[in-house]
């Protein structure tokens, strides 16, 4: 199964989802995207490189990216860190296929909810560990969910 996970920059919550989610299963292909191409070509942020290694998971070879229409065919499945990218990236669907294929992160820990994992750029030290530890557990329940181990 082909994994991506979404955010704007793709320098703080994609990379870290993206990094948690491959920790936990060898049998998943996982890549991250960002919608908008501000950092494109850059590393994740320090802040999520450092939360990442406390939980000794490495993400300093991610290199950012912006997503492309192209992604709704090479992944089965579409992850977005907020309501925003959300809407971006369903908007370059062609179909419902690809719509379907996109849901937001935390509707796997809140179900319908639409929550936003929040933007942790200005959110201080704090910022992170908080979203680590919401990227964790859900990336728990995309583990459970496509019995993956």
């Amino acid at each position: 199964m082909k994994i991506l996970m979404v955010c704007l920059g793709n320098i703080c919550r994609s990379p870290l989802a993206q990094g948690i989610l491959e920790s936990k299963s060898s049998k998943l292909i996982v890549d991250s995207a960002g919608t908008a191409n501000y950092h494109t070509g850059k590393s994740p942020d320090f802040r999520s490189v450092n939360i990442a290694k406390k939980y000794n998971i490495d993400i300093n070879n991610q290199i950012a990216r912006q997503f492309s229409s192209l992604d709704f065919e090479k992944f089965d499945k579409i992850y977005a860190m907020d309501n925003d990218n959300y809407s971006k990236i369903i908007s370059l669907a062609k179909n419902q296929s690809e719509i379907n294929k996109v849901e937001l992160i935390l509707n796997e820990i809140f179900p319908k909810e639409f929550q936003s994992v929040p933007d942790p750029y200005y959110g201080g030290k704090d910022g992170f560990q908080n979203i680590y530890d919401l990227l964790n557990s859900a990336c728990d329940k995309i583990i459970e969910k496509y019995e993956i181990r």
